[in-house]
């Protein structure tokens, strides 16, 4: 693993299922401003942090940005409690074997997170913090994801080039930040309808980079395949992600030669 200098790990739908529980506190939330959340609004949050999410919703919602300081405040209040709540966070299938295989190979591994510290401790404490060499929480940074700051900082922390660490990220919004960051980045959807409402997540394999080439993906046409270059998402208002790693259906396919591969396909200077 000569090339690969670390991986770093999105918390929330990635590393582990805490969507449900987020989905819980902002249906509360949307209840005290008198709506109802929608998958919708769900599909147009995820990947946000609280300060870029909760507008999107209280403006879906059609209330006035007064609104939005006490949602907040309420989201992550509501959140740690749910958080703390024994045995509701739960990892997603292949992330700690994944970490477990990286801290015997010797790679380090970064949590980076938009969520806040508050939230991202009861992570470590079932997860394990013996396997993160790195933390950066979302209350740590002055932006958070979709800008490249935590994960430029996370290789900060390291002394690592980002352009030889990878990032896994289940969202859009936080692939966008890997590839800005010079990261290579590999998409591992939470949701299959982030990309495509009709693609089932098993039909979503992996391609090395150079086996494509930039393509925009029609919404509903997602191909059933890692795009090495380019991907559209199917929510409203989301950018083509551009410079894309791979897509895969879990953590089960991200194994070490995959991210060798990736890595040594890249020209170091992108």
């Amino acid at each position: 693993m000569g090339s690969l200098a670390a991986v770093f790990f999105d918390m929330d739908g990635l590393l582990v299922d805490t969507e449900p529980i987020w989905t819980v506190a902002e249906h509360e939330a949307a209840a005290r401003l008198g709506g109802e959340f929608t998958p919708e609004m769900k599909r147009a949050m995820i990947g946000h942090g609280i300060d870029t999410g909760v507008p999107i919703m209280v403006s879906m919602l059609g209330r006035p940005p007064a609104d939005v300081p006490a949602t907040e405040r309420f989201l992550l209040r509501r959140s740690a409690e749910l958080f703390r709540e024994p045995g509701v966070i739960i990892s997603q299938p292949g992330a700690v074997e994944l970490l477990v295989v990286l801290r015997e190979q010797g790679v380090p591994a970064a949590l980076v997170s938009s969520s806040f510290r508050d939230l991202m401790d009861p992570v470590l404490g079932v997860i394990g913090r013996d396997l993160f060499a790195a933390t950066v929480a979302g209350d740590e940074v002055s932006r958070r994801k979709p800008d490249p700051e935590p994960y430029l900082a996370a290789a900060r922390m390291l002394g690592v080039d980002p352009r030889r660490c990878v990032v896994l990220e289940d969202s859009p919004s936080g692939a966008r930040a890997g590839v800005a960051a010079g990261c290579a980045t590999i998409l591992v959807p939470s949701m299959p309808d982030l990309l495509d409402r009709a693609a089932a997540p098993s039909a979503l394999g992996a391609v090395p980079p150079s086996d494509a080439l930039p393509v925009a993906v029609p919404p509903v046409a997602v191909p059933p395949a890692a795009v090495a270059s380019g991907v559209a998402s199917a929510d409203a208002g989301e950018l083509l992600l551009v410079g894309l790693a791979a897509i895969v259906a879990s953590l089960h396919d991200v194994t070490l030669d995959l991210l060798d591969d990736l890595l040594s396909a890249r020209p170091l200077g992108t």
